[in-house]
C-alpha cells in the first residue's frame, strides 16, 4: 500500500517490512468499532488515540498521536481534552477538543484518513465571527460518549462503526511507525552486537565526470541566534553587563534581575538606584542610574559577564552618558579597572559637570592579564550623578570594527567559510508574543537610540549587535546575509493572549489592520540593505553608520517554524506578495514548520506550492539513526518545486553530547545534501554558540567562556565541508563486497568540483567499527599529491580534531577509510576532464 506521507516521514519504503495480518484476507470481518480518546495520564498531551473492537467490549489499542494539540506554551498547555471525533457525509473526519479545563476554548482539525491531519484552528465555543470562529458542525454525525477498557485502563471517548479496511490501514501504518522508530533508535552503542564478526569492507568508487551537474555554491552556512548568551556576553564584544540599566523582571524570573542587575555599590557613603525619568538619553532607553555620593571614594561597580577579561598592554574604549541633576556641581569621576583583589590594573577619568546628557569618552590600558576584572566609577566630589549606556569595549575586535565582535569567537565562525549567515535568530526573530517580535528598526542607529528587547530564552538583548553589525559581519566573512523576519505572527509557544477571549496565545497575529505598516517595515529593510542613500531614508541611515555602499541583500526569510494556520497564511501571503512585487530579485524563504513531517510540514509545502514561494526553510533535530537511515530524504523531492534551505538540524543522542557519533552521522547526511544540491540550496547546523554556565540548549557547535573558544567535534564536520565546498557534483557508482543494508548505509561518499579553483574534493564517511578499503577511479584526475584531512575517533570521543596529511592520487588510487571517520581528499587545481 502506498502512503502519501511515507515519503515525508523519511524511511525508504523498500527497506520496511510489509505489515500483513496473519489471518486469511478473504475471511475478514466487514466492519468493526473504532474508539477515539485522549490519555488522562498525561492530560491529553499524547494527542488523539485509537482502539478497535469487534463487539464493543474487547478493545485492541491501535495507537495514535497523529494529531496533537499545539495550542499554547510547552509544559502546562498543548493539551487535548475530551476530544470528540465526528464524521461528515463526505467521509471527512473532524475532531473537536477542549484546549484547557475551562471548557470554553476549543480546537479543531480535520482528516480524510485519521493519519494525516489538516491545520488546526482555535476558537471560543459559540464564536461566529473573527479570524478563528467556530466551524459549523450541524451536519456531522455526533456519536455518544462511551467508556472503554484499553490495555487495562478505562477511558472516556467516542465510538464509531467503520469499515474494516479503514482500521486495517491504521494498523499497517502503526506497524510502519514502529519499524521507523526502531531504525531511528539505532546508535553506535549497539555496534558491538550489530556488527559482531564484521570484517574489513572493500569498496570500489567509480566517479562519472561526464554526468556532472551543477549544485548550489551556498550549501554550507551558519545560523546565528541569540541563544545561550550568544550575543551580549558572547559574540558582541561589549564587556559591561546591563550597560543601559534596562534589564527588567519581565525578561525572566531570576532573582534581582532588574535595572540594577550586575551593578553594586562598593564602600560606604553612597547609594545607587535606577529610575525611569522624564528626560532620558533617548525614549527607547527610558531608565538610567542615579548614584548618590555622600562620601567621595565610594564606587559603582560592574563585574561584566562572569568577570571582565583583560589582556596586558591592550587598550579599551570607555564611554558613558552622564549628567548632574539640578542643585549639584559634579566633577571628576575616576574610571578604574580592578582585579579580584581590588588592585588597580587600569584607570583614567572623565568630568561630568553638565545638567544635560553628554557622552564622555576615554581609553584605558590594561596593566596586567586579568581573568575576572571589574569596572568601577568613583566620583571624587560628593553629589548626585546620573549615568546611562556605560560601555567598555576592547579596541581589538574582529576586523577592528567599532562596536564590533569578539575576535576569537568571530574568527572561529569565519573559519567555517560560511557561504551565508542567517540572523538574528529562529525563535528570537518571531518572539514570545506580538510585543516581542524582533523589530529590525529598533536594532540600528546610535547605541543609545536602539530599543532593548526581552530575549525569549530568558535574558536581555541590548541589541548593540544589531542589523548593521550582522550585515557587516556577513560582508567581513564573504557570506550572504539572510535576515529572518516574523511572518506577522509570534512563536506558537507564546504565552500571549491573542484577544480577550482566547488565552494561551495560539496563534496570535498582528491585527490585519496593522499589517500594512508591518509589511512596509519588511520593504524598508530591503531599502536599508540595498537602497541609495541619496533617495532612501533607510539607506541614508546605513550610510551614516559608515557603509554608503549597499550590502547586496538577496534573501529574506519570512517566518520560523510557524504553525501553518489561517492566521499565518493570511499574513505570510500578504508579506510575500508585497516583497515579490516590489523586489522580484529578492528570494523570499518561507517556512514549513518545526519538523520534517506532520501537519505543518504538509500544509507549509502546500502553501509554498500554491504561492510559488522560491525557497522554504526546513528544520529537524533527529537521532543519529534517523540521519543514517534517511540519506535518500531529498532524492525524493520534486526537482522543479521550491528549493530547500535546511535552516536548522543536528544529531541528538540521550544526554545531548556533541561527539564523533553525532558528527559523523551529520557528515553522512551532508554527503546526501551535496548529492541533492540541485534542490537544497543552503544548510546550517543549529544552534551555533553556547556560553558555558548560560546554556539553554544542547548540543551546540561552539562552546566558549570569557577566555576560551571550544569548538566541538561537530564543528570540524562543518569546517571540513565548509572549507571544501564546490558547485558541481560528480556522480559515482559505489560497490562493496558486503550486501548488508545496515553496513552500506554507514558508508557515504561525495565527489564535487569547485569551478573557481578547479579543485576536486572527495568526501568519504565511515560510521562502521571496521576499516573500509577503497579503490577510487576518477577519469581525468592527474597523478600528484592531494591534501587529506581525517577526523576519526571512538564514537563517544568529544575532543577529536582533524589531522592533515598528504595522499598520492591519480585516475586510480587506493585509500583505507579508518573506522568511525570522515576523510576529505582535496586534489588542488586538477578538475578531471569531462568524457
Amino acid at each position: 500500500m502506498k502512503w502519501k506521507h511515507m515519503a515525508a516521514l523519511g524511511v525508504a519504503l523498500a527497506v520496511l517490512p510489509v505489515f500483513v495480518p496473519a489471518q486469511n484476507l478473504v475471511n475478514r470481518t466487514d466492519s468493526v468499532y473504532l474508539f477515539s480518546y485522549a490519555t488522562v495520564q498525561d492530560a491529553g498531551r499524547s494527542g488523539l488515540q485509537f482502539a478497535w473492537s469487534r463487539d464493543a467490549r474487547q478493545w485492541f489499542r491501535i495507537g495514535g498521536g497523529y494529531v496533537r494539540c499545539d495550542y499554547g506554551t510547552w509544559g502546562a498547555e498543548k493539551r487535548m481534552i475530551k476530544p470528540h471525533l465526528m464524521r461528515a457525509a463526505d467521509g471527512m473526519w473532524h475532531c473537536v477538543w477542549q484546549l484547557n479545563d475551562k471548557g470554553l476554548e476549543m480546537g479543531h482539525a480535520a482528516s480524510a484518513d485519521l493519519l494525516s491531519w489538516k491545520r488546526q484552528t482555535y476558537f471560543l465555543k459559540g464564536q461566529t465571527e473573527g479570524e478563528q470562529s467556530a466551524p459549523d458542525f450541524t451536519s456531522l454525525n455526533k456519536e455518544k460518549k462511551v467508556s472503554a477498557l484499553v490495555d487495562g485502563a478505562l477511558y472516556e471517548g467516542y465510538m464509531q462503526k467503520v469499515a474494516w479496511p479503514e482500521v486495517d490501514r491504521m494498523l499497517e501504518y502503526a506497524g510502519y511507525r514502529a519499524e521507523k522508530g526502531r531504525l531511528d533508535a539505532e546508535c553506535t552503542a549497539q555496534d558491538a552486537g550489530r556488527f559482531s564478526g564484521l570484517e574489513e569492507v572493500n569498496m570500489q568508487l567509480d566517479v562519472r565526470p561526464g554526468d556532472a551537474y551543477p549544485i548550489s555554491d551556498k550549501l554550507i552556512g551558519v545560523f546565528f541566534e541569540d541563544i545561550n548568551y550568544g550575543a551580549d556576553g558572547g559574540l558582541y564584544a561589549e564587556l559591561v553587563q546591563n550597560r543601559d540599566f534596562e534589564y527588567s523582571a519581565a525578561d525572566q524570573s531570576r532573582e534581582r534581575w532588574d535595572g540594577s542587575y550586575a551593578w553594586s555599590v562598593q564602600g560606604s557613603g553612597g547609594s545607587f538606584s535606577v529610575v525611569e525619568g522624564d528626560d532620558p538619553v533617548h525614549p527607547n532607553n527610558p531608565h538610567y542610574a542615579v548614584f548618590d555620593v555622600q562620601t567621595p571614594g565610594v564606587m559603582l561597580k560592574n563585574g561584566g559577564f562572569d568577570g571582565i577579561v583583560l589582556k596586558k598592554g591592550e587598550k579599551y574604549d570607555f564611554s558613558l552618558f552622564g549628567r548632574i541633576p539640578s542643585g549639584y556641581k559634579g566633577g571628576k569621576v575616576d574610571v578604574l579597572l580592578l582585579d579580584k583583589e581590588g588592585r588597580k590594573v587600569g584607570g583614567t577619568s572623565v568630568r561630568i559637570t553638565s545638567d544635560r546628557w553628554k557622552r564622555q569618552k576615554a581609553v584605558l590600558k590594561a596593566e596586567a592579564d586579568v581573568s575576572a576584572a571589574s569596572l568601577v566609577l568613583v566620583p571624587q566630589t560628593a553629589g548626585k550623578y546620573e549615568f546611562d549606556v556605560v560601555s567598555l569595549f576592547p579596541q581589538k575586535t574582529f576586523k577592528e570594527r567599532k562596536n564590533g565582535l569578539r575576535p576569537d569567537l568571530a574568527q572561529a565562525i569565519a573559519d567555517l567559510h560560511p557561504r551565508f549567515m542567517r540572523f538574528p535568530g529562529g525563535c528570537v526573530a518571531h518572539g514570545d508574543g506580538i510585543d516581542n517580535i524582533y523589530d529590525w528598526k529598533g536594532s540600528i542607529g546610535p547605541l543609545e537610540t536602539r530599543k532593548p528587547l526581552r530575549n525569549l530564552w530568558g535574558y536581555h538583548q541590548t541589541r548593540g549587535l544589531g542589523y548593521f553589525e550582522y550585515f557587516q559581519f556577513c560582508e567581513d566573512m564573504g557570506a550572504e546575509p539572510v535576515p529572518v523576519l516574523a511572518a506577522g505572527v509570534p512563536c506558537q509557544n507564546s504565552a500571549y493572549e491573542q484577544d480577550k477571549l482566547l488565552s494561551g496565545g495560539q496563534q496570535g497575529g498582528i491585527p490585519m489592520e496593522q499589517m500594512d505598516a508591518y509589511v512596509q517595515d519588511v520593504l524598508d529593510l530591503v531599502e536599508y540593505a540595498n537602497g541609495d542613500p541619496k533617495t532612501s531614508k533607510w539607506a541614508k541611515m546605513r550610510a551614516d553608520a559608515g557603509h554608503p555602499e549597499p550590502f547586496d541583500l538577496k534573501y529574506i526569510g519570512i517566518g520560523n517554524e510557524d504553525l501553518i494556520t489561517d492566521v499565518f497564511e493570511a499574513r505570510f501571503s500578504k508579506i510575500f506578495k508585497a516583497v515579490s512585487e516590489k523586489y522580484p530579485d529578492i528570494t523570499v524563504i518561507g517556512t514549513v514548520g518545526p519538523f520534517y513531517e506532520g501537519t505543518d510540514y504538509e500544509e507549509g509545502w502546500d502553501l509554498a506550492t500554491r504561492l510559488k514561494v522560491p525557497m522554504v526553510d526546513e528544520h529537524y533535530y533527529n537521532t543519529p539513526g534517523w540521519f543514517v537511515n534517511n540519506q535518500d530524504f531529498y532524492d525524493r523531492y520534486n526537482r522543479s518545486g521550491s528549493k530547500v534551505y535546511l535552516g536548522e538540524y543536528a544529531a541528538h543522542l540521550p544526554g545531548r553530547p556533541n561527539n564523533i557519533e553525532t558528527a559523523l552521522s551529520e557528515a553522512l547526511y551532508l554527503t546526501s545534501v551535496e548529492r541533492n544540491g540541485d534542490v537544497v540550496t543552503m544548510s546550517s547546523y543549529a544552534p551555533l554558540l553556547a556560553k558555558e554556565g548560560h546554556t539553554q540548549w544542547n548540543p551546540d557547535l561552539i562552546y566558549f567562556n570569557n577566555r576560551e573558544v571550544k569548538p566541538t567535534v561537530g564543528y570540524y564536520t562543518q569546517l571540513l565541508f565548509g572549507q571544501n565546498s564546490g558547485d558541481t557534483y560528480l556522480p559515482s557508482d559505489r560497490t562493496t563486497d558486503n550486501n548488508r543494508t545496515d553496513v552500506n548505509r554507514r558508508i557515504a561518499t561525495s565527489v564535487i568540483r569547485d569551478s573557481r579553483s578547479g579543485d576536486v574534493i572527495i568526501k568519504l564517511v565511515n560510521l562502521l567499527p571496521v576499516a573500509v578499503e577503497t579503490e577510487i577511479n576518477c577519469p581525468g584526475l592527474p597523478e600528484g599529491e592531494a591534501v587529506l584531512n581525517v577526523l576519526k575517533g571512538d564514537p563517544s570521543d568529544k575532543t577529536a580534531r582533524p589531522v592533515e596529511q598528504t595522499l598520492r592520487v591519480g585516475e586510480r588510487f587506493g585509500y583505507e577509510l579508518p573506522a568511525y571517520s570522515l576523510s576529505v581528499i582535496r586534489v588542488v587545481g586538477s578538475a578531471p576532464s569531462v568524457r
